[in-house]
């Protein structure tokens, strides 16, 4: 799913400052089901969160460019590495404003918020 495409990437605290302006984006988790059961990102209610597991992103490309509306859309995953070839991919097919969260989930817990369980 790799492409050549670069895309931009935001830190935890720079996801947490758009949280905290109340920035609508959209947070796409590309994680497996198990890993989402397990831990999420407490997005505000200015986010709209999607859950679709990366094997799936292809097929589910049209609800993917439906949702942006316009708004930023910040991927993650576990470590960074899914989810930026995710973003790479969906950049390379058109979709505008695509953000990889550096470090994942496991940056936002060690970086934003500890209660988020690690693994």
């Amino acid at each position: 799913m790799t492409q050549a495409t670069d895309v931009r990437r935001w830190t935890p605290l720079e996801l947490n400052e758009h949280f905290l302006a109340g920035s609508p984006l959209v947070l796409l988790d590309v994680r497996e089901d198990l890993e989402r059961h397990y831990c999420t990102i407490d997005a505000p209610e200015t986010i709209l969160e999607v859950h679709v597991p990366i094997g799936e992103v292809s097929k589910r490309l049209d609800l993917l460019r439906r949702c942006l509306d316009g708004r930023p859309l910040v991927i993650y995953c576990h470590h960074g590495v899914r989810s930026l070839a995710t973003a790479r991919w969906l950049a390379a097919q058109g979709l505008e404003d695509v953000v990889n969260l550096e470090g994942g989930i496991d940056a936002w817990s060690l970086t934003i918020d500890p209660t988020v369980p690690r693994y």
